[in-house]
């Protein structure tokens, strides 16, 4: 399996390979609608499950967020960004004790792209939803915990605040090259958002996204994104990150989860898959391009991975169960105002 020389990588294109960008061009993130939450007084507002990533940030107040299953409530104040990552019902609430109205009595009644509860003035929230156009949306999602929260003390807060609040602009004034402008913004804060989370004290989570935060593993990671069709071993990848194979295996597992040679497979297939999505190459053609030298060989991978043939998955894609637009998803969903 495999081709191309298995010394360590040593050009500048390997090393500065960015896994996170790869991430995000894979998944192809897109906007979605945008409301506010202008409340006041004391209040609970529960939300059902939802499809994609939220990001919202309040500009007024403060609340509680919980999301459903998890113990653990969490303060969001002015200026604060934060991220809901699990597709499970949430709470937002002045006191979680309150009892808690559904979200849809008042959203299903929003007006300019405000809901209004108890009349509103003392808290101001905006939000957006984000939806990925590939396949592996679990890639990201599961790499994070169900609340990524950014406070305002980051002298980012600021800017993210600008960008969602120029997000709900430009979807709801539809103006010429809206789309263009929304999806590339929805790009841009995503982006920010995981950098911000990732420099601060909240960065030791595992998995992959984790492993970025660690030069040493990042530098491996980066190299096996830079050439997924190499045919890397232990001890190039030990190599790239400058340490001894034994340290570099064990020090690997326990922040990513897997072994690296296991990691480099599965961004392999993930590759793979996208490609057999979106283009109509010869499974053979796409098994070489990440390092397969024979059509059994990647297809046996494939189906171990991602638990169906290249060739299912195409069907698959081509029919429609390979992904859903943002639109469909909203409407299938019943979350009308996010």
């Amino acid at each position: 399996m495999g081709h191309g020389s298995v010394f360590c990588c040593v050009s500048s294109d390997c090393a500065a390979k960015d896994p996170l960008s790869d991430v995000l061009a894979l998944l192809r993130p897109r906007s979605a609608i945008s409301v506010g939450l202008d409340a006041g007084g004391e209040w609970a507002i529960r939300f059902p499950a939802y499809e994609g990533i939220k990001f919202n940030t309040v500009l007024r107040g403060a609340c509680w967020v919980r999301v459903e299953g998890e113990t653990d409530l969490v303060r969001i104040e002015a200026g604060d960004c934060f991220l809901l990552t699990r597709g499970r019902p949430f709470l937002f609430a002045t006191d979680p004790i309150l009892p808690a109205i559904h979200s849809a009595t008042i959203y299903d009644a929003a007006r300019d792209g405000v809901a209004t509860c108890n009349g509103g003035g003392d808290f101001l929230l905006i939000g957006g939803r984000f939806f990925f156009e590939g396949d592996h949306a679990g890639l990201l999602c599961g790499a994070l915990p169900p609340i990524v929260h950014v406070r305002d003390a980051s002298n980012q807060a600021a800017v993210l605040r600008w960008s969602l609040e120029q997000l709900a602009t430009e979807m709801r004034d539809g103006s010429v090259g809206s789309a263009l402008m929304a999806d590339h913004l929805a790009q841009i804060m995503l982006l920010q958002v995981l950098r911000l989370w990732l420099a601060s004290e909240n960065r030791g989570a595992g998995g992959w996204l984790g492993a970025l935060a660690d030069p040493r593993l990042a530098r491996a990671i980066g190299a096996m994104h830079a050439d997924p069709a190499r045919k890397w071993t232990l001890a190039a990848l030990a190599g790239m990150a400058g340490m001894s194979r034994t340290v570099f295996a064990v020090r690997f597992r326990a922040v990513v989860g897997q072994t690296p040679l296991d990691y480099l497979v599965g961004w392999r297939m993930r590759l793979a898959a996208d490609r057999l999505r979106r283009t109509g190459g010869r499974v053979a053609d796409i098994g070489y391009s990440v390092g397969y030298e024979s059509e059994a060989a990647f297809s046996a991978a494939f189906r171990r991975v991602l638990g169906l043939t290249p060739m299912q998955h195409r069907r698959a894609a081509a029919g429609g169960r390979g992904g859903r637009s943002p639109a469909a998803a909203d409407r299938g969903n019943g979350d009308r105002a996010w």
